[in-house]
């Protein structure tokens, strides 16, 4: 077989085919890594150095002047691996207000409206940022998201200027918008970052219907960016996210809360010409069937038991690898630190041999990494440029 380009190889594999050989990439590249280890190295030649299948992530926001809408003044910081400026409006202002913390960097988030001020804490340090006091803390807050919150819609023209200049070097990739400051592309999953996990499980049984109320309207929120991305040159977008996998809800609250609204985003993906990937970071194998189901192209994490999912890789590609590709299944946590070149190796063949015959599968970490040991990176890339699909 001919060699492919990286985004021939990953879009072979999208599409459930064979391709050249086993495409390798990672989900993302934390800027932590690549200032600690890779002496700050832009975000390509990450992928460049180890010959890696690249990924280019890229969510621009487009704001609607005619709705009042506009980018917010108040947003000091744009991920230069996202590119996403918040949209705000008269009605749905962002104020940040620092709070003092010997250990973490501590921030308020007031969203202000002519009806009220919700607001939601965010601490940080240098590998990421957690919510410590949800927004939603009175049952009618969601009367106030649903009034006032901004709709922001995709500028493809910006994408597409991206998805040119990126080539044949790999995938433009982005994902479905969420909450302001914080939250998940999933609906159940960004409802989880507004309310807090243990009272949003609590309320599904408590009072259903308010949390129904609540995932519509982040819902409407999302199928108004996903109906703005016609002819947005997107190879994939994620939806979903860690909040609605087996170790945190049950399958039976999955199907009433999660499939029903996320279904109805990737019906919605696919009717503009868009793929979804739909990310679960955590327990997979109780309900594998139940996200094929949905109807996403593909399906990540499949994190290993050892970092805190269930996956059996093989069993997975039985179970649903006709149906979807697969993405990930790469122990991070323990094969790119403290362990030798080859146990490395052993590990990319071990995933090979049990996700990748008969193609649909892309070999990635399950999910971020932030500490790492480059040489092993260096032998986890090298050796899958040796898992090559016999012609």
């Amino acid at each position: 077989m001919a060699e492919m380009t990286s985004r021939q190889r990953m879009l072979t594999a999208l599409t459930g085919g064979v391709p050249d050989r086993l495409p390798t990439t990672t989900h993302h590249v934390m800027l932590y890594f690549l200032d600690k280890y890779m002496g700050g190295i832009p975000y390509p030649a990450f992928y460049d150095r180890y010959g890696l299948d690249a990924m280019m992530w890229t969510v621009p926001y487009k704001a609607d002047a005619s709705k009042g809408e506009y980018f917010d003044p108040n947003q000091t910081f744009i991920h230069p691996l996202d590119h996403t400026h918040r949209v705000v409006s008269d009605n749905w202002r962002i104020e940040p207000e620092s709070i003092p913390n010997d250990q973490y960097k501590t921030t308020r988030y007031n969203f202000v409206t002519p009806k009220g001020t919700l607001s939601m804490v965010l601490q940080g340090n240098e590998y990421t940022d957690w919510v410590v006091e949800p927004l939603v803390k009175e049952k009618n807050d969601i009367d106030l998201i649903a009034e006032f919150v901004t709709h922001p819609t995709c500028d493809v023209e910006a994408v597409n200027q991206r998805a040119e200049a990126f080539g044949e070097r790999g995938l433009v990739r982005g994902h479905i918008c969420y909450f302001d400051i914080y939250g998940q592309p999933g609906c159940w999953q960004d409802a989880v970052e507004l309310i807090g996990t243990e009272r949003i499980i609590y309320e599904t049984y408590d009072d259903p219907e308010w949390i129904h109320a609540l995932i519509g309207i982040l819902q409407e929120r999302k199928k108004t960016f996903i109906r703005s991305l016609k002819g947005a040159r997107y190879d994939l977008l994620e939806l979903g996210g860690g909040a609605a996998s087996s170790t945190v809800i049950s399958p039976k609250l999955f199907d009433e809360f999660v499939a029903p609204y996320d279904k109805e985003l990737i019906d919605l993906a696919h009717s503009v010409g868009q793929r979804i990937v739909y990310h679960t970071c955590g327990g997979m194998m109780p309900i594998l069937e139940r996200i094929a189901d949905m109807g996403p192209d593909a399906m990540e994490t499949f994190t290993p038991p050892n970092m805190g999912g269930d996956t059996r890789l093989a069993e997975a590609k039985q179970r649903i690898g006709e149906r979807v590709c697969m993405i990930g299944g790469f122990d991070q946590g323990h094969y790119f630190q403290n362990c030798t070149p080859e146990e490395t190796r052993t590990e990319v063949r071990r995933c090979f041999e049990q996700a990748g015959p008969h193609g649909g599968y892309i070999l990635s970490p399950s999910d971020h990494f932030f500490d790492a040991d480059p040489d092993l990176i260096a032998a986890f890339a090298d050796e899958a440029k040796r898992c090559v699909y016999a012609s």
